[in-house]
């Protein structure tokens, strides 16, 4: 199995990389449908970084209880610091996702926050069969994702934008990943539908939420192709 990516080694340095490159658009990417989200009650995020998302979300939502999940124990020290006193709230779990189990829980919140971009379409594919038993069925799984729209702007701007980043992820954190996987069909052929979603920057970043469809029977858990 390839070794997960390392962004432990710009913790310090993210969110002023996020600001310089793409302004204030990822975080109006990440929190589109933060208002959705004030009556969930058990969240699952993965790889929400620092953490800012982490703790926006506990401010607004006094009740909800999160299992944050990163390869970096950097990261997640950072996140349980940015939660501040609510931090109480938070479980930090420093596992691979792709190889972590769920314990039980049930979700009614998953968060992949320009996290699935980070994985092939297989591994994807195999995260979602994993997670479908354990969100509830009026549970909710909010994306933000890069995307190459299909369009003269997507190859001539989108396209070369995501190539770059893969390249410099590929440096700075040892990303293996070298390009965009196809979620949709992977969290559809998991069981999952889409409910909702938003474009910015002419579709180079896109907000969805994607919600369980009740007519699907448990799948039998995938191990993906590395």
């Amino acid at each position: 199995m390839r070794r997960a990516p390392n962004f432990g080694r710009l913790a310090g340095l993210y969110r002023w990389m996020e600001l310089v490159t793409f302004g204030p658009w990822l975080w109006r990417c990440r929190t589109a449908f933060l208002d959705k989200l004030t009556t969930r009650r058990n969240a699952l995020i993965l790889g929400d970084g620092n953490g800012r998302f982490t703790a926006r979300l506990l401010e607004l939502n006094p009740y909800v209880v999160i299992d944050a999940l990163d390869v970096s124990p950097e990261m997640l020290r950072r996140l349980i610091h940015n939660a501040g006193s609510r931090c109480a709230r938070v479980r930090a779990i420093p596992a691979d996702a792709r190889l972590w189990e769920p314990d039980g829980a049930r979700y009614d919140l998953i968060v992949t926050h320009f996290f699935l971009d980070c994985l092939t379409t297989g591994e994807v594919s195999a995260l979602a069969v994993r997670l479908r038993p354990s969100i509830r069925p009026d549970g909710m799984w909010v994306i933000s994702q890069f995307a190459v729209p299909r369009s003269m702007f997507g190859w001539l701007v989108a396209w070369p934008i995501v190539t770059f980043l893969y390249l410099a992820f590929g440096v700075l954190a040892g990303l293996a990943v070298s390009r965009l996987p196809d979620h949709r069909k992977a969290l559809a052929e998991a069981g999952f539908v889409p409910a909702e979603s938003r474009p910015w920057l002419r579709g180079l970043l896109v907000s969805e939420v994607w919600q369980p469809r009740p007519d699907v029977a448990r799948l039998k858990p995938v191990q993906p192709k590395f």
